[in-house]
């Protein structure tokens, strides 16, 4: 299930040793990785500074795009939960300045979606 997962655009989490090591090299001094989700190939990693997107590229997934977004430059957010007859859950997130979203993921699980804006709440509003 999840390849299958992986296949519809849907988000499942992964564990914290190997979202780091995807990152390490990305990381300053003294930052943790507090969660990742991960698309097939994608990773959405979130830290006690920052998300990063990292998007892997082309047929082979060799280019890698490593984007950053500072929690403070996160205007907004959004979740929409599975309803009866959706089967995923989505998150939204907008930057300063932005009017459309700059980021849009979907979720497998309604559980995933709420792990996440749970951390974007606690590092956006604290």
């Amino acid at each position: 299930m999840g390849f299958l997962s992986g296949l519809l655009n849907n988000a499942s989490e992964t564990s914290k040793e190997q979202v780091f090591e995807e990152v390490r090299d990305f990381l300053i001094p003294n930052e943790s990785v507090e969660a990742g989700f991960k698309l097939i190939r994608d990773l959405l990693v979130f830290t006690d500074k920052r998300l990063i997107v990292v998007d892997k590229q082309g047929v082979t997934g060799k280019k890698i795009e490593y984007q950053s977004i500072p929690y403070k430059n996160i205007s907004r957010f959004s979740v929409e939960t599975m309803g009866t007859l959706d089967i995923d859950a989505e998150l939204k997130i907008w930057i300063s300045g932005s009017e459309n979203p700059a980021l849009s993921r979907k979720f497998s699980k309604d559980k995933g979606v709420r792990d996440v804006h749970r951390l974007l709440s606690v590092a956006t509003l604290s």
